[in-house]
């Protein structure tokens, strides 16, 4: 497999993600370049994505600990939430490049990104932001994703669920507030909290999207046929002589 092929991985990135086309969106384009050409070395080497995903979870679990340092400590929080995005980045497309995305990949993957979403509130918070607004905009997030993993569970299209606080918003309120937290302390605790208000808002939007969107999308339509199927055939097989364990 060549791992320099930008194209081939665009166009295996898109299949992945509903048949999304990925060069009609300039953003998500350079993006993937950058996650391109930062995992392609790794590939090259047979890093597995895992370790990767791993280290991500590390540096947003710093996130929140090294901004309860305050003061000019809240930069360096920035500087690990651009780190765990790049991580978050390199570790698909790793897996991409080197065919080995997995079922359990997938899922510590999110789980990594609950955690660093929850660890950049911790960080908003304890730079000074309300309380109750830093468990609004965790729970609300939560709460977001939740809904979006059920959906697809049931066969709704991951682009389908695009709301106005992906995780790229949430990336850029976190790590621009404790930017600018860390450049200027003095307003430290204001800059927090309009960052924390403003997570919160846009993740009650989000929600409301997407409980129309999946309502509209879902409504009536009956449980995911396929996975109920395959559920079936392993309890039928579990059933047939000679597949079950006896008794010892």
């Amino acid at each position: 497999m060549d791992f320099d092929d930008l194209d081939g991985y665009l166009d295996r990135w898109s299949r992945a993600h509903g048949d999304y086309d990925v060069r009609s969106s300039p953003a998500t384009l350079l993006w993937l370049r950058v996650a391109h050409r930062l995992a392609a070395p790794l590939a090259r080497r047979r890093v597995p994505p895992g370790r990767v995903t791993v280290l991500g979870g590390v540096g947003a679990v710093a996130i929140s600990g090294v901004a309860w340092l305050g003061g000019r400590w809240a930069l360096l929080a920035a500087v690990l939430v651009v780190v765990v995005a790049l991580l978050d980045g390199v570790d698909g497309a790793l897996a991409e490049l080197t065919d080995s995305a997995t079922a359990w990949g997938r899922i510590l993957d999110q789980l990594v990104d609950r955690v660093s979403d929850l660890a950049m509130i911790v960080a908003l918070w304890a730079l000074g932001a309300p309380g109750p607004v830093c468990a609004a905009a965790a729970v609300l997030t939560v709460l977001d994703e939740s809904v979006r993993a059920s959906a697809a569970a049931e066969g709704m299209a991951e682009v389908g669920l695009v709301t106005i606080a992906e995780r790229p918003a949430r990336l850029l309120i976190g790590g621009l507030s404790l930017a600018a937290a860390g450049v200027v302390p003095s307003v430290g605790v204001y800059v927090v909290t309009g960052g924390a208000a403003l997570w919160a808002v846009l993740a009650l939007v989000a929600a409301v999207q997407l409980v129309v969107n999946v309502r509209r999308r879902l409504h009536g339509r009956k449980r995911n046929v396929a996975l109920a199927a395959e559920s079936g055939e392993h309890a039928e097989h579990a059933d047939e002589p000679g597949e079950r364990e006896e008794p010892a």
